[in-house]
């Protein structure tokens, strides 16, 4: 298959590695070249299969935009746009175009999902909270996956409160906790990313699930179908 990489940043870069890795031809435009989305025009977007979009939350925007507005395929690892989120899958639908996005394309960040789900219901009473560090860089706090984390455990118990604190220290790459307290009894549940691999494997692989398919699809909802 053939990627378009959106973002030069760390992430972009190991995503491309890894793409060429699983043996497909990719290439890369950081945001310098591709202006509110001025790079992304018919004929280019004809040549690929899927748009990798790590950007910022001020460049995605413009980058959908221009993918619905050519049918194009796009997957979306940035985060700190999803109150636009209707709109986007509004637009995708109607120009037949493909989505999938995702706060965090690590399938371990799936498998913690999985286990906040569980945990939820066995700790009623429990104060909850949720800790979250990233690099200084990273731009939205809460990251997009405390969020999704906490989203997660209101699905199973709606109105619980939950306290998001985050951190942005140096160059960590990542750590989710949520961790329940009562008393002198607490339970965490913990995920630590030690390189960017692990987010581009995924988005790669989601990728290569989108190529020839249309409409919105959430990571969480269909990484089980991945190869």
């Amino acid at each position: 298959m053939i990627f378009l990489v959106l973002g030069r940043g760390k992430t972009g870069q190991v995503v491309a590695d890894v793409a060429s890795q699983r043996g497909h031809s990719v290439r890369v435009i950081g945001e310098e070249e591709n202006r509110n989305a001025s790079a992304l025009t018919a004929p280019m977007l004809a040549q690929f299969d899927a748009v990798i979009d790590f950007t910022t939350p001020e460049a995605v925007i413009h980058n959908m935009r221009a993918c619905f507005a050519n049918g194009a395929r796009i997957v979306v690892g940035t985060t700190g746009w999803y109150d636009k989120l209707p709109e986007m899958q509004a637009i995708c639908d109607r120009r037949g175009a493909a989505l999938l996005y995702g706060a965090n394309f690590s399938v371990g960040i799936q498998a913690m999902y999985r286990l906040v789900r569980e945990m939820i219901p066995l700790v009623h009473g429990y104060q909850i909270s949720i800790h979250e560090t990233h690099h200084e860089s990273k731009k939205d706090a809460p990251s997009g996956t405390a969020l999704a984390i906490r989203q997660v455990a209101l699905e199973v118990a709606p109105g619980l409160k939950i306290d998001i604190v985050s951190h942005r220290e140096g160059e960590a790459v990542g750590t989710h906790t949520i961790s329940a307290k009562l008393g002198d009894d607490v339970i965490q549940i913990r995920h630590e990313a030690l390189s960017r691999r692990c987010f581009a494997e995924g988005a790669v692989r989601a990728a290569e699930w989108l190529a020839g398919k249309q409409g919105c699809f959430d990571f969480k909802q269909i990484y089980p179908q991945l190869q």
